[in-house]
């Protein structure tokens, strides 16, 4: 310990130690301004849907997806025309008591009787992938659909731009689509969710990951 504290007192590796600490910072700090900027960025621009399952049973998880199918129609229909992000969630509030009505046909229908919470707000989300377009982790304003005890499986999606019907089994996402979420995003946001082959987009992806799943980096709307 004393030879440490010997070393760190010499003048000469006191500058070095110092110089490395501000440089450490300034990285840090770079890094966090960067990740803050594209995730503000891709949360300005994207409204998603999250549906919960009541259970993990099969019959719970297939009506999930009944429920999200009737929604995504109805959704679909009303922001037609919309540009923005704003729009989408203007129009989503306005409709909130259909979306409710919808979800609750839709479970009875079905044979079930299972309670539904629909929620407006700014959720955390994982990373996720749709087709060959990227989503990194962190809070996006979301419609959320709890149905029944709400403790099954996830499904998530893009409800604007809509990303909702991809088929990621083929790992390609509709050029129409693309180009909506393209205008709706800047260039590096866009290349950063759309180039999985290049090493330094990968990279940036990833830093965005680091900070968001780390907590170091929790933007909120």
């Amino acid at each position: 310990m004393k030879k440490f504290l010997n070393f760190i007192k010499n003048t000469k590796y006191k500058n070095i130690i110092i110089l490395s600490l501000l440089l450490a910072l300034y990285v840090f700090i770079s890094a966090h301004s960067y990740v803050s900027a594209v995730s503000n960025n891709l949360s300005d621009a994207v409204f998603r849907l999250h549906v919960i399952a009541n259970s993990d049973s099969n019959e719970d998880q297939s009506l999930k997806l009944k429920v999200r199918d009737a929604l995504l129609n109805y959704m679909n229909n009303l922001c037609a025309d919309c540009s923005t992000k704003q729009e989408a969630i203007s129009i989503a509030n306005e409709h909130k008591e259909d979306f409710q009505k919808i979800a609750e046909n839709t479970i009875k229908e079905n044979g079930y009787d299972y309670s539904v919470k629909i929620n407006i707000n700014n959720f955390y989300f994982p990373t996720k992938n749709y087709g060959d377009i990227s989503l990194p982790a962190g809070f996006y304003d979301a419609l959320r659909v709890e149905i029944g005890e709400a403790k099954g499986q996830n499904w998530w999606c893009v409800m604007f731009p809509s990303l909702c019907f991809v088929d990621i089994t083929s790992g390609v996402v509709d050029d129409d689509a693309k180009e909506n979420l393209e205008s709706n995003l800047d260039e590096e946001s866009y290349d950063i969710i759309s180039d999985n082959d290049n090493f330094a987009i990968n990279f940036k992806f990833k830093l965005i990951e680091f900070f968001a799943e780390s907590g170091l980096f929790t933007a909120k709307n």
